[in-house]
């Protein structure tokens, strides 16, 4: 029974964080508070649902009990009586949860807007957005951005102090405001769909519902702003990759790399979708400047879900990305597309250099990318301890899942 109940909070968690520190986000104007009831109604869960089952609607329960937790704090505060007042002209104040669920949809919108002013850092405004919205942690959030914990945390303290003092309105802006905010967002949504897309804590390796939300959120985004081709491509771009959402995990739990998936499982309607987004964009020319990041992702995810991947095409297009950026991940994808579009000791040779890069040292992929590569190529010796030092800093139990069996292959036994 147990095991249920903490299950359920980990999915109510993964489902309903965002919504809950959102809404509390609007209601109170106080971010510290929203997180803190927010943290302290799950705890909350673990006890009340043990006791008494679990809720039809988690969401809902989380949501009164985190609310009742602030207005309590708020009564017992200096600003209590000011507070109170203006929650009671909150339009949500007093309503059922089915009916502030389109409003409660919205103020993620709102809230990732609020994040993203171009007051902060581009990289605060994502770093923030991502706390706030999916309850990563501040450890989970370093590795994603491939910085200390400590450095991390005090960006996040440095952005929250910035938009209180700044006085940063909780809302979309206005038409003529949007574009200055629209690059944030889209680092925010991409951020949280590969959260989703490989989650980087917990015993689930795919959090479906979050990829989910970010497409509902990158949908609702192109919809604000018709025009921007970058939106639609990072539309197109989740579309295409959370379509082999069911084929990337076998019947065990493990993950299953592109080559081994059962295409026969994927989602064509949402390939379908994503090349029509893509075509309506028109032919990709002009370089990378012309093309935008996000376009050129999605045009090489359009090449992997073809009945064979032209990995010609796909070299050519982290080319591109390469001219307009300094990225080591974009440089170790191009590494991968270089041997794998035939000139496999070039590709060696370039993640081997990327190996020796002090930004890199603690990066899983690019040990494990060397080491695949070096499998290929017949060095089963050299590849081994290149995986290993991959398992060794791999943050999910998915990847080093993963990782167990290819040293298993190799060393001929359990590791």
């Amino acid at each position: 029974m147990n095991g249920t109940v903490e299950q359920a909070v980990q999915t109510a968690f993964a489902d309903e964080w965002g919504r809950i520190v959102a809404t509390l986000i609007r209601r109170t104007g106080n971010w510290d508070l929203a997180e803190e009831c927010a943290q302290e109604a799950f705890a909350q869960a673990l006890v009340s649902w043990r006791r008494d089952g679990v809720p039809a609607r988690p969401g809902a329960w989380l949501t009164t009990v985190a609310a009742n937790r602030a207005l309590d704090r708020i009564r017992r505060g200096a600003r209590g009586a000011q507070l109170l007042e203006q929650l009671a002209h909150d339009p949500l104040a007093g309503t059922g949860h089915d009916g502030e669920r389109e409003m409660i949809e919205d103020d993620r919108l709102r809230l990732m807007f609020t994040c993203c002013h171009p007051a902060l850092a581009l990289e605060a405004r994502v770093a923030l957005t991502l706390r706030t919205l999916t309850g990563l942690t501040t450890a989970e959030i370093a590795r994603a951005f491939l910085v200390s914990e400590q450095t991390m945390a005090k960006r996040l303290t440095r952005a929250r102090a910035k938009i209180a003092a700044a006085a940063i309105p909780y809302r979309v802006p206005p038409p003529e405001l949007l574009v200055e905010r629209t690059g944030g967002v889209l680092a925010v949504l991409y951020l949280l769909f590969n959260e989703g897309y490989l989650a980087s804590s917990g015993e689930q390796p795919i959090r479906a519902a979050l990829c989910a939300e970010a497409i509902r959120l990158a949908r609702l985004l192109c919809e604000l702003l018709p025009a921007d081709s970058e939106a639609s491509a990072l539309l197109a771009l989740m579309l295409l990759q959370h379509s082999r959402r069911d084929a990337r995990v076998d019947s065990a739990g493990e993950l299953v790399t592109l080559e081994h998936q059962d295409r026969g499982r994927w989602h064509r309607d949402e390939i379908a979708q994503a090349s029509a987004l893509l075509g309506a964009a028109g032919p990709l020319a002009g370089g990378p400047a012309r093309a935008g990041h996000y376009r050129l992702q999605a045009e090489i995810a359009l090449c992997h879900v073809q009945p064979r991947t032209d990995w010609v095409r796909v070299r050519d297009l982290y080319g591109l990305m390469l001219e307009a950026s300094d990225s080591p991940v974009v440089a170790l994808n191009h590494a991968v597309a270089v041997a794998m579009a035939g000139d496999l000791d070039a590709g060696i040779a370039l993640v081997g250099e990327l190996v020796q890069r002090d930004q890199l040292a603690s990066y899983h992929l690019v040990h494990a990318t060397h080491a695949d590569l070096l499998r290929r190529r017949g060095e089963l010796a050299a590849a081994l301890p290149a995986y290993q030092r991959a398992l060794e800093l791999a943050p999910s139990p998915a990847e080093r899942s993963l990782l167990r069996r290819r040293i298993s292959e190799l060393s001929g036994g359990p590791c």
